[in-house]
């Protein structure tokens, strides 16, 4: 490969008396022109590269088809007016419909008429109490930041001037008077990459100007409150707020809106649990928490006297994680088990009402709405299953289809198998493994093993239209639920953050090694995938271990673990990573794995596609360039190392559906090429090259 040229400077930085050299550091300049032409110079080498692979428009031809499908989601009822999302199939982004007491079905919000090539994105929508006004958020080039618009429902009419600088927050009314959301001081420099750590909570009343809101918390230079969230229970009674200072774990307030001029009530006032107000009868406050109970509960406290000597268990921890919903005046208690879900109803004394018959083994998400709701819906999904809708009568359990999606993609054909396997230190890790029946363990079926492995996320079954493409063509997909994830409360997230770390990786190889064991696949055959957080672990993975895996593909990843916490909200990762400033002990251990510091010369790497927008405003893609930048000058062997970097996108929420079919036909194109495929392994049973 002649990969276009890049420059290198003589940037050092200290930590602890030890200078560490970073040549790529003017890649960080989103806004130079020396980085806008790295840019095009890269994306045109990659570009060229995708046009010899022989089969990359079949297989976006297939995507293409495969995606074209209706697909809705479950109604719900604001004023006088129930609404719904439909997509018709290619549409780049979701249509907002709104049903009339006369049955009517009329479009209400069509986020494709915000931009010609579908980049302008809707975020939240949040309706005024009576339904009347509503509030909606848009993104645009898929960054992080947001407008906020709103509009008359009855006229469709912009009622007022738009609101600008939202940033991960959510917009909670106050009867039809305001709304509270949250925002970040614009940050000198480049917003899509200067550092954000000074989150704010205002409260914006009707018919006035932004400039006008009342900052309601937030902002003490002594406080680093890098994520908080206002919002206001259904009965209005109270603002609740949680503050934060990294991604897990946060403070709680409340604050009595029947009262004028009300102080804040402390509920807690350390970061050492995630807790948080799911429901309330009056003054009566049910809180999920995980203090002391990892795997969570839900506990009942007066608001006059809320501190957690007081709390009362409504549902005690059991030995499986606890996402709780509420709807129609009841908890809807959602365990993990395995990853798997199990759903139970109770009522607000804690009493069991029934469990909740689902359609199979896989994930099941909703039931939650209004109390007043008569009907809840709920989705079920697996990995080979596309998610069909259900109604739910929570009064008397009845259960029917809603809706199923008419797709040309046959589940019947398609199975699912757990398996745990030992890591390195021998803790046992489950596994999904999913592909056509009737596979041969032969060590020649490629495979794409996904992972994660962090921020107390969990990886529960889930259908997506590109990895049906995948299975499709053969293709087996692998997903273990990693140490750092949520799948076993606290725990398991623990064991997987900041000096144990590396539980991950090693977690993440031991499931590579369990598959071509098993000869599930091989050396050759095996793909590594993961986006964001799993950038980092593939990124990490492959400088470890680059014998593991013939292709990797790490997305929109974290792979400057020096400066990650430099980077817009990038220091809110830190309970997860801790950062190089922290002190000596943690600098040398990110130092240890950090993947942009951990390439080396004379090592043939994986095939390796690294992919990211140029709009990332949450992890940069300095990241991405940076890795690149390495790899291309130290790789040995012929195995190519390419970036595709999306213009006008970011970290992923919003991109548009021709963009995201482009990106997949490239990206399973590229791994199918360098296993050394010249066709689609579906078209001939004479698959290897030679």
């Amino acid at each position: 490969m002649n990969y276009p040229e890049t420059k290198t400077v003589d940037t050092v930085n200290t930590y602890f008396g030890v200078e560490v050299k970073d040549p790529y550091r003017w890649l960080e300049d989103d806004r130079s022109q020396e980085t806008e032409a790295w840019v095009k110079s890269q994306n045109k080498t990659t570009f060229n590269y995708f046009g010899q692979i022989p089969f990359r428009n079949e297989l976006k031809e297939r995507l293409t088809s495969l995606w074209n499908y209706e697909k809705i989601s479950a109604p719900f009822k604001e004023g006088n007016y129930t609404y719904f999302s439909k997509n018709d199939g290619l549409q780049n982004q979701d249509v907002y419909y709104r049903k009339s007491n006369n049955g009517n079905d009329e479009i209400f919000l069509d986020p494709n008429t915000f931009s010609k090539d579908g980049t302008i994105s809707l975020g939240d929508l949040s309706f005024s109490k009576d339904g009347s006004i509503l509030a909606y958020s848009i993104s645009e080039g898929g960054s992080d930041w947001r407008k906020a618009i709103i509009m008359n429902v009855e006229t469709k009419e912009i009622v007022e001037d738009t609101l600008i600088d939202l940033k991960f927050s959510p917009i909670s009314w106050y009867k039809n008077e305001g709304f509270y959301y949250s925002s970040y001081d614009k940050p000198k420099g480049s917003e899509l990459s200067a550092k954000t750590d000074q989150h704010k909570v205002y409260y914006h009343k009707l018919g006035t100007s932004q400039k006008e809101d009342t900052l309601i918390f937030g902002g003490k230079p002594e406080e680093k409150h890098r994520y908080i969230y206002g919002t206001v229970t259904e009965d209005d009674r109270y603002l609740v707020l949680t503050p934060r200072i990294s991604t897990s774990g946060n403070k709680l307030y409340i604050k009595d809106l029947t009262v004028p001029n009300s102080k804040l009530i402390t509920i807690l006032d350390t970061t050492d649990s995630d807790t948080f107000v799911i429901e309330n009868d009056g003054s009566k406050l049910f809180l999920v928490t995980n203090l002391n109970a990892p795997n969570k509960r839900i506990v009942s406290v007066d608001a006059s006297n809320p501190t957690p000597e007081n709390w009362v268990d409504v549902i005690p921890e059991t030995e499986f994680v606890l996402s709780p919903t509420t709807g129609s005046g009841f908890f809807f208690a959602n365990y993990m088990v395995d990853a798997i879900s199990k759903v139970k109803q109770y009522n607000h004394q804690g009493e069991l009402i029934r469990d909740i018959e689902l359609p199979g083994l896989g994930t099941a998400s909703g039931f939650s709405g209004k109390k007043e709701d008569a009907v809840l819906y709920y989705s079920f999904t697996n990995y080979f299953t596309p998610g069909s809708i259900y109604s739910l009568n929570p009064n008397n359990g009845e259960t029917a289809p809603y809706w199923k999606p008419s797709i040309d993609f046959n589940s019947d054909n398609y199975e699912s198998k757990q398996v745990f396997y030992a890591s390195k230190d021998g803790t046992k890790i489950p596994m999904m493994i999913t592909y056509k029946k009737g596979l041969e363990l032969i060590g020649k079926n490629p495979t794409i093993l996904y992972g994660y492995g962090g921020f107390n996320i969990s990886l529960t079954p889930i259908f997506s239209i590109t990895n049906a493409v995948w299975m499709e063509q053969g293709g087996v997909l692998a997903i273990p639920n990693l140490r750092g994830g949520g799948e076993y409360g606290r725990a398991w997230h623990n064991a997987g953050t900041q000096m144990k770390k590396q539980n991950v990786f090693d977690d993440f190889t031991a499931a590579g090694e369990y598959l071509i064991q098993n000869k599930y696949t091989s050396y050759d055959y095996l793909a590594l995938r993961g986006g964001s957080n799993g950038g980092l672990l593939v990124g990490a993975t492959i400088t470890q271990r680059p014998d593991l895996a013939k292709v990797a593909l790490p997305a929109v990843g974290v792979l400057d673990m020096l400066r990650y916490h430099t980077f817009t909200a990038g220091a809110g990762w830190a309970y997860d990573y801790g950062t190089s400033e922290q002190s000596k002990e943690m600098f040398e251990y990110l130092k240890g794995y950090s993947p942009v510091h951990n390439v080396k010369e004379d090592v043939n790497y994986p095939a390796t596609l690294i992919t990211t927008g140029d709009h990332d405003d949450r992890v940069v893609p300095a990241h991405s360039f940076k890795f690149a930048a390495e790899l291309q000058s130290k790789q040995t062997g012929t195995n190519p190392t390419l970036i595709r970097i999306e213009t006008n996108a970011g970290h992923g929420a919003g991109t548009p559906v021709s963009k995201t079919i482009d990106q997949y036909a490239d990206i399973f194109g590229f791994t199918l090429y360098n296993m050394g495929f010249e066709v689609l392994p579906s078209k001939t049973n004479e698959k290897i090259k030679g």
